[in-house]
């Protein structure tokens, strides 16, 4: 703890009102456990974990092995907005003695319940700091107006979406204390859904329930306006009986409306009816497993728009008590119904679909970063909370520097002999590199990439990087759209019809982009190179192929069948040397590194390479590169292919200057500084007077593949487009 400048271990006291809450505290709980050395943990127990109608549900944190300091029952029974006003009461009356005891160091509090803002406003009076998760999330109901006045209590905050980040600081909330570190609870939702879940699945639903083919249903009352809220119940419970399905339906919270709610699962027989399973209580652990293989879920619960969607299962949100949260595409939302049908209609879209997973509320690493956050607590630093009022623009210019640091992607390059995945940071940084030769097989080129990625993603948040997808440039001709490799170069082996955005998506749990090498050079120069605010220009690699990319009006051109911009294959002899695509005279055939090795081989088998200054041993291979030093020291025939080389390219330019009129072209790659003189000669002979204006430059990117596929993330995902 000397970081932070405290002397003692930091104590934390960690409230919990209800199962929902203790779904996000618990993973935080344990963290906390884990390291004595810097903390002391006090568990207070109150809400409704400890009414028997709702479960007991205090006994699944008896057997997570935590002890429980206090337990206070503050739930007045009535289940009406009077019972609500005197529950809180009831706890702002019995928490001081506990917090004089306790005497913590820190309060953390969860959420938007009325236990917790009684929790916020007994800490706040008594001169204790306050640790809010979830601020900043926006839904409907009187929940909003407790989160926000719980806001305006707590001193830090945790929050799990970049929007809530930013309505924490359109609050004037500092942004020194405000830390996004995603939902705590991801960090088990993300690894659960392998486990094994049959069992689970029938002892909550019977053995006769396949996965797949279940509903679960989980609604509260609205406390804003119960009389609708238990009529869409009804209308609920009615489709649900009409659907004909296995249903486990969960009793709703202690919320104002919760009796008429039950009172009407008891009317329609619910509790005796053969398709529904109604219980109090679901351990959080199995709760996860039976939303994850469900064919849908049903209700007005945060988890079906939060967690739910990290499994992609169906969701159908009913009414408005979620309204402005964020959602995945796996969330259908009925506002209104005034009948079964529209809700029967919406059960017959969504049921059994399967959706991509969702990472809107987090990537599974909340807790190291909740703990670090922690740590770097100074209680030296004075209590009184400051808030950051307009103008902020000191604050704004410290935000963007926060998410240029921080917001990153992983990028992953296939060449012929290397594969490299590496960590990139919005500013183009390349954080962490990882190179590894390419597998020769499909099976194991997959299994290196995973592999790589995830270790990448493990170290990434260790480096403070939030990665919020995956880039992969590789050769061939490939379908953006879907993430496929249609077909590859003869470079790359076992790499046609390849689906690469699937299987890396399902392990990892993001968004996955995938497209030519070409391409991705384009878009590392649009973004971080020579090509940056131009509106039309065009990439060129020269490597051991030749390849670019044609970005018209800011935008990369695919074509219709995903082959623009194959540049190398223009042709500019019609007798020419073969090229590997079974073509004659293409600029590939003379310029790129290939062409220029199979010609320096010539040379070296006549005796014709090798000049003054110049040995090689005799295991050494023949390269382009022999070639090249050959010219440089004089030799005449060396200097012809080279300029002959040049000149293919240069006509290659003056072709696509024809076609597309660019203002840029950028020559990239590493034989690009010995044909930019070529190209801009051939330019001024060949070229039209309107175009040889044109800027032919070198680009000075050191890493053109991995920042393209970083490209391909980084701005796909900041602009919301997947």
């Amino acid at each position: 703890m000397e970081k932070n400048g405290n002397n003692h271990k930091l104590r934390v006291c960690v409230a919990t009102c209800n199962r929902a809450d203790y779904s996000k505290l618990a993973p935080i709980m344990f963290g906390i456990k884990a390291e004595p050395q810097f903390f002391e943990l006090d568990v207070v127990v109150l809400g409704s974990h400890l009414i028997d109608d709702y479960g007991n549900t205090y006994r699944m944190i008896e057997q997570d092995d935590f002890d429980i300091h206090t337990r206070l029952h503050t739930i007045v029974r009535g289940e009406d907005e009077a019972a609500m006003v005197e529950s809180v009461g009831l706890a702002l009356v019995k928490l001081p003695d506990v917090l004089n005891r306790l005497k913590p160091d820190i309060m953390i509090v969860h959420g938007d319940r009325f236990d917790a803002l009684a929790l916020a406003t007994s800490a706040a009076l008594m001169n204790i700091r306050i640790l809010h998760i979830e601020g900043g999330e926006v839904s409907g109901t009187i929940d909003d107006s407790i989160r926000h006045a719980i806001t305006k209590l707590a001193h830090y905050h945790v929050c799990c979406t970049r929007s809530a980040e930013q309505h924490l600081i359109a609050m004037c909330e500092d942004h020194d204390r405000i830390l996004l570190a995603g939902c705590p609870s991801y960090d088990k939702l993300l690894s659960a859904k392998n486990k094994d879940y049959m069992s689970i699945i029938s002892m909550w639903l019977g053995e006769d329930v396949k996965t797949r083919d279940y509903i679960v249903a989980l609604q509260h009352p609205v406390t804003t306006d119960i009389k609708h809220s238990i009529k869409m119940f009804e209308l609920t419970l009615d489709a649900l009986i009409s659907f004909n399905k296995r249903t486990l339906v969960l009793f709703p919270n202690v919320d104002a409306g919760s009796k008429e709610m039950v009172r009407v699962m008891r009317k329609k027989g619910i509790e005796h009816h053969p398709n529904f399973r109604a219980v109090k209580h679901v351990p959080f652990d199995q709760f996860i497993q039976l939303v994850a293989h469900a064919g849908c879920m049903i209700g007005n619960s945060s988890c079906g728009v939060r967690e739910v969607g990290a499994f992609g299962t169906p969701v159908i949100n009913l009414g408005t008590r979620q309204t402005g949260r964020e959602t995945g595409e796996n969330v259908l939302h009925v506002r209104d119904a005034d009948t079964q049908d529209k809700i029967l209609h919406a059960l017959q879209l969504q049921f059994g679909k399967q959706y991509p997973c969702s990472k809107i509320y987090g990537d599974g690493n909340a807790v190291p970063r909740i703990l670090k956050f922690l740590k770097s607590i100074d209680l030296k630093e004075p209590l009184q909370k400051k808030f950051c009022f307009p103008p902020v623009k000191d604050n704004i210019s410290q935000d963007i520097d926060h998410i240029l640091e921080t917001q990153s992607a992983l990028a992953v390059d296939l060449g012929g002999t290397n594969l490299r995945v590496a960590i990139v940071s919005m500013k183009g940084e390349i954080v962490k590199k990882y190179t590894q030769l390419n597998p020769k097989t499909y099976e194991d080129r997959l299994a290196l990439i995973l592999k790589m990625c995830v270790e990448a993603a493990s170290e990434a948040v260790n480096v403070n990087c939030r990665i919020l997808g995956v880039g992969i440039s590789t050769g061939g001709r490939v379908n953006p759209r879907e993430g496929i490799v249609l077909h590859s170069t003869k470079l790359i082996q076992e790499w046609s019809s390849v689906d690469l955005r699937t299987p890396i998506s399902d392990a990892l749990h993001l968004p996955v982009w995938v497209d030519n090498d070409g391409n991705c050079a384009a878009l590392a120069e649009r973004k971080f190179g020579h090509g940056k605010g131009i509106e039309n220009f065009v990439t060129l690699i020269t490597g051991t192929g030749i390849g670019g990319g044609i970005v018209h009006q800011h935008e990369l051109i695919h074509g219709s069948s995903f082959c623009a911009a194959e540049l190398g294959h223009i042709v500019v002899s019609l007798e020419g040397p073969e090229c590997l695509c079974g073509s004659q005279g293409c600029i590939e055939a003379y310029a790129s590194g290939i062409a220029l090795q199979r010609e320096a081989k010539k040379l070296h088998d006549d005796d014709l390479l090798l000049v003054e200054g110049m040995s090689m041993k005799e295991e050494e291979i023949v390269s382009a590169a022999h070639l090249i030093q050959a010219a440089k020291l004089g030799n005449t025939k060396a200097e012809s292919i080279l300029r002959t080389a040049g000149t293919a390219l240069g006509l290659g330019v003056v072709n696509i200057l024809h076609t597309v009129n660019p203002s840029l072209v950028i020559l990239s790659g590493v034989l690009a500084n010995h044909y930019v003189n070529a190209v801009k000669d051939v330019i001024n002979r060949q070229a039209l007077s309107s175009v040889k204006t044109v800027d032919v430059v070198v680009s000075n990117l050191a890493d053109p593949a991995l920042l393209g596929a970083a490209s391909l993330v980084l701005d796909y995902t900041t602009r919301r487009i997947y």
